[in-house]
C-alpha cells in the first residue's frame, strides 16, 4: 500500500495537471483518476488512525448527531465547554503539555448503550443542580443531556473496540457504584489539580483523598481497572484527569468534534503583541 504522503503528493501532482494540462487530458479521465485517489486517501487515513490510536475529526454535525453515530456501549465520553467550571479545569491541565497549552476536556463519562426507553444512557460522576433537587455523585443520565451546543462545545468518543464481556463488567461496576451512592468530592479535584502542578506528586495518593468518592474522570479510571485494563499507569487513581484518559495509551480510536474550546486570554494576548512589535521592527 502506498504511504499517506505519497498518496498526498499524487494527489496535488493530479490538481495540478488538470489545471495546467488539460489539453492532454480529458476532464472525465481526470475526474475519475481524482476520485480514485481520493477515496484511497480516505481509506488510508481511516487505517492509519485505527491502528495507532488516531483521531478522526468530524464536522458539520450537532452533539446529538455526532453522539448518535458514534457513541456505543463501552465507549468513554470526554467533554469541554465554555463555562467557567469548564475553563477552570482545562487551564489547570495545561500542566500536561510542554508548551502550556491548555487542555480540551472538562468531564468524562461512561456509554452503557440503549435502554428499553430508547435513549442512551451514560454512567458518570457529576455535580448536578436541578430545582429543588441536587445529584452529587456517580448516577445515570440520558445522552440527551449532551446534545446542547452551545453549553458542550467538545465532544469525543474514545473507542476501545471492547468485548461484550467487558462492556459488560464495566456497567456492573458502574451500576454498583450508582446504587452505593459514591458521592462526586469537590475536595479531591482540587488535590488533583495541586498535583497537577508538581509531577512528582501524581503517583502519589491524592493528599485529599476521602473514601467512597470519585470524580469524573477517576471514575472511569476506576471502572476500567476493574476489567483490567489501567488507562493511565503510572498515575495515582484519583489524580487522573479528563486530558490523561484523551491521551492513553490503550489501542483505540477518538472520534472528535470541535466547534470552540476553552483558551487563555493571556496567552492570546501575548501573541498579539509580539505579532505588533514585530511589525514595528521591521518597519
Amino acid at each position: 500500500m502506498h504511504s499517506r504522503t505519497q498518496i498526498k503528493i499524487a494527489f496535488r501532482a493530479m490538481k495540478k495537471q488538470w489545471h495546467q494540462n488539460s489539453v492532454r487530458v480529458s476532464k472525465r479521465k481526470c475526474r475519475v483518476a481524482l476520485e480514485i485517489v481520493e477515496r484511497s486517501q480516505s481509506f488510508y487515513a481511516m487505517q492509519l488512525d485505527s491502528n495507532s490510536n488516531g483521531i478522526v475529526r468530524v464536522d458539520g454535525l450537532s452533539n446529538r448527531e455526532f453522539l448518535e453515530r458514534y457513541a456505543r456501549p463501552g465507549c468513554i465520553g470526554l467533554s469541554g465547554g465554555v463555562s467557567l467550571i469548564d475553563q477552570a479545569i482545562c487551564r489547570a491541565e495545561r500542566h500536561l503539555d510542554k508548551e502550556k497549552n491548555w487542555g480540551a476536556w472538562s468531564h468524562a463519562f461512561l456509554f452503557q448503550g440503549k435502554r428499553a426507553d430508547g435513549h442512551h444512557w451514560v454512567i458518570e460522576s457529576d455535580l448536578q443542580v436541578h430545582k429543588k433537587h441536587i445529584q452529587l455523585g456517580v448516577q445515570e443520565n440520558r445522552i440527551s443531556k449532551y446534545f446542547d451546543d452551545e453549553l458542550y462545545t467538545v465532544l469525543a468518543v474514545l473507542d476501545f473496540n471492547l468485548e461484550e464481556k467487558q462492556v459488560g463488567m464495566l456497567v456492573t461496576e458502574g451500576l454498583e457504584l450508582v446504587a452505593n451512592r459514591e458521592r462526586y468530592s469537590l475536595r479531591e479535584l482540587l488535590g488533583t489539580l495541586l498535583a497537577l502542578r508538581r509531577e512528582g506528586m501524581r503517583g502519589r495518593n491524592n493528599l485529599l483523598e476521602r473514601e467512597r468518592c470519585l470524580y469524573c474522570s477517576a471514575l472511569i479510571r476506576h471502572l476500567f481497572s476493574k476489567s483490567g485494563i489501567d488507562l493511565t499507569p503510572g498515575i495515582a487513581l484519583k489524580n487522573t484527569t479528563p486530558e490523561d484518559l484523551a491521551r492513553t495509551n490503550i489501542p483505540h480510536v477518538t472520534y472528535w468534534l470541535e466547534r470552540a474550546r476553552a483558551k487563555s486570554k493571556l496567552k492570546e494576548w501575548r501573541v498579539r503583541l509580539r505579532k505588533r512589535l514585530k511589525g514595528k521592527k521591521e518597519t
